[in-house]
């Protein structure tokens, strides 16, 4: 197996397409092929399902795709490391967040570092909490952006808290409870809950969620897997769910502080800085940014 049978059969599995993929790839339609079998006759299972008009991924290939992705950004890292260490003025700053709405926090960091650190080239990564750490102690991420809960205290680990962040009710700006100021546990349980079970999902909401969970009536909590999924429910009024305050404006969805809920921590975990000035400057940069931010 080799890297230009893995980004061949990325492109294929993204466009649905071998023609789209040989044109992007910059090869033949044919060569395209050729590796793409040879990793199936390599791996002994099927990828695709071809006909004349169409490719779709089987479900070892929907298995593998992402496997196969991590592979090449593993590679593409360890590359620019070693143009890093050869004399190469590209500094790698691996950045993992626990979830997606952690990148919003990196918009205006990233902004002073274009200026600040022209040499960075940050490498972004979002991560289930539950594997995140690990690889932060095993120096593959330089740096954290998370929620304090969402990963345990570790010897060498640093933590500096860059915002409290209050826990609300998210409901569809058409709903009664949108104009509230405020919403206690006890009022919600008339109403449906969604529920999501995702690594998107703060560890402390999830708590919330699962001691909700019991107090709603059978048939009202409707189960989901994707924090998208979770908001667009949310938005179409299917009922409430319990998350950290948005941080970016969605007009179709109100967060109501929830009464008697203690805010989350919010911020950035980092090893020794004092060994690594690229960490240094990057923390330093960050905290400027939360107190003029």
């Amino acid at each position: 197996m080799n890297l230009q049978q893995l980004e061949s059969f990325i492109q294929v599995a993204e466009n649905l397409s071998f023609a789209r993929a040989a044109e992007v790839l910059n090869m033949t339609q044919s060569a395209v092929s050729r590796q793409i079998s040879s990793l199936e006759n390599e791996l002994g299972a099927r990828l695709f399902h071809r006909s004349t008009r169409t490719v779709s991924l089987t479900p070892a290939g929907i298995s593998f795709l992402d496997d196969a992705k991590d592979v090449v950004k593993r590679l593409q890292v360890a590359s620019l490391r070693m143009q890093n260490q050869s004399g190469s003025n590209i500094h790698i700053l691996s950045i993992g967040c626990s979830n997606e709405a952690s990148l919003l926090s990196l918009d205006g960091v990233l902004r002073r570092c274009r200026t600040q650190m022209p040499q960075l080239h940050p490498f972004i990564r979002v991560i289930p909490y539950r594997s995140i750490l690990t690889l932060f102690i095993h120096g593959e991420i330089d740096v954290i952006f998370g929620f304090r809960d969402d990963l345990p205290e570790h010897d060498g680990v640093f933590y500096r808290e860059l915002a409290r962040i209050p826990i609300c009710c998210a409901v569809s700006s058409g709903h009664p409870f949108a104009a509230r100021n405020e919403l206690s546990e006890e009022e919600l349980f008339s109403e449906s809950f969604i529920l999501c079970n995702s690594y998107e999902i703060p560890s402390g909401i999830s708590g919330i969620q699962n001691r909700l969970e019991k107090k709603f009536l059978p048939g009202h909590v409707y189960y989901c897997e994707n924090l998208q999924v979770m908001l667009s429910l949310v938005r179409t009024g299917y009922g409430i769910a319990v998350l950290p305050e948005a941080t970016s404006i969605d007009p179709e969805t109100a967060y109501v502080p929830l009464t008697g809920s203690s805010p989350l921590s919010y911020g950035v975990f980092y090893k020794n800085a004092g060994k690594n000035p690229l960490v240094r400057q990057f923390i330093s940069i960050v905290l400027q940014e939360a107190s003029e931010g």
